[in-house]
């Protein structure tokens, strides 16, 4: 395997960071997970278009300008043979010393991965997934914007830990509200009542590529769909809920909190969703 490390794709033994570097640090950096479909790098630039604000948000210079890193991309892809998988892109604030003040780092560190990814079984896209809440909330948005995808996670982390402890593979997180913000690393929809719903991004909510681009095909395909403050009620009474995410694309959940959601089986919604997202990755992407 070949990684893509500020400029030079090296072989993964030797993808090393300095100790110093502050992503490693204090997770002072941002990412993008991206996919690759049959040669197509999906939504490429609706992600690196977010991977610009996360850097202005937190004030990092990006070392590369757009074209670059689209080109660093597809060549990573190029170089590793892959057609279907998973893209990982970095950028850390660089090596610096060991004060929180990112003053004197730098250059920025840019790391793209290009590998395979099966992040849930296919039997639990056939038969839905069972999720839980935990009491591990999701930091406040007035603390740190979710629309920042930066490198510290822990609080995801320590969501998904809860989860697994209990025999689940997803955690709901809910916000100080006691609002539904979303899973630790998929947004929720749910469909009740003829509307498709879905938290707003005040609520904690990450801005999702898959997120957007459901919600483009709901409008689409017809949908009356609203983005509100939900909560675990509104899960629990939902006709179908289902999840999006790069990794996970979408996904039907069955059951919240021991609560079986609608029939507790996948929706006829849900399937559609999962459908007809396949059938457009291809077509909204950059051909390597």
């Amino acid at each position: 395997m070949k990684i893509y490390l500020n400029g030079d794709y090296v072989a993964k033994e030797d993808a090393k960071i300095s100790v110093f570097d502050h992503g490693l640090l204090y997770g002072d950096g941002i990412f993008e997970g991206i996919r690759i479909y049959e040669g197509c790098v999906y939504k490429l630039d609706e992600h690196l278009e977010r991977l610009e604000f996360s850097a202005k948000a937190i004030l990092l210079d990006l070392p590369l300008t757009r074209k670059e890193f689209r080109d660093a991309v597809c060549e990573t892809c190029r170089q590793n043979g892959l057609k279907n998988g998973y893209i990982r892109l970095v950028v850390t604030r660089g090596i610096g010393h060991l004060g929180l003040t990112p003053d004197g780092c730098g250059p920025a560190s840019v790391v793209i991965i290009a590998d395979n990814i099966q992040l849930y079984p296919q039997e639990l896209y056939e038969n839905g997934l069972k999720i839980i809440s935990v009491a591990t909330r999701r930091i406040n948005s007035s603390a740190l914007p979710p629309a920042i995808k930066s490198l510290n996670y822990l609080n995801n982390i320590l969501a998904k830990i809860e989860a697994k402890k209990v025999g689940f593979q997803e955690a709901l997180m809910l916000n100080d509200k006691g609002e539904i913000a979303e899973c630790t690393g998929d947004n929720v929809f749910i469909f009740s009542k003829g509307v498709i719903f879905t938290p707003p991004l005040d609520s904690g909510s990450l801005r999702g590529i898959t997120r957007g681009a459901v919600l483009d095909l709901a409008s689409e395909l017809g949908y009356n769909c609203k983005e509100q403050a939900l909560t675990r009620y509104d899960l629990w009474t939902a006709d179908e809920c289902f999840l999006t995410g790069t990794a996970a694309e979408v996904i039907p959940c069955v059951e919240v909190d021991h609560r079986p959601i609608g029939s507790g089986k996948p929706g006829e919604i849900t399937k559609t969703f999962i459908s007809k997202f396949r059938e457009k990755v291809l077509k909204d992407g950059v051909l390597l």
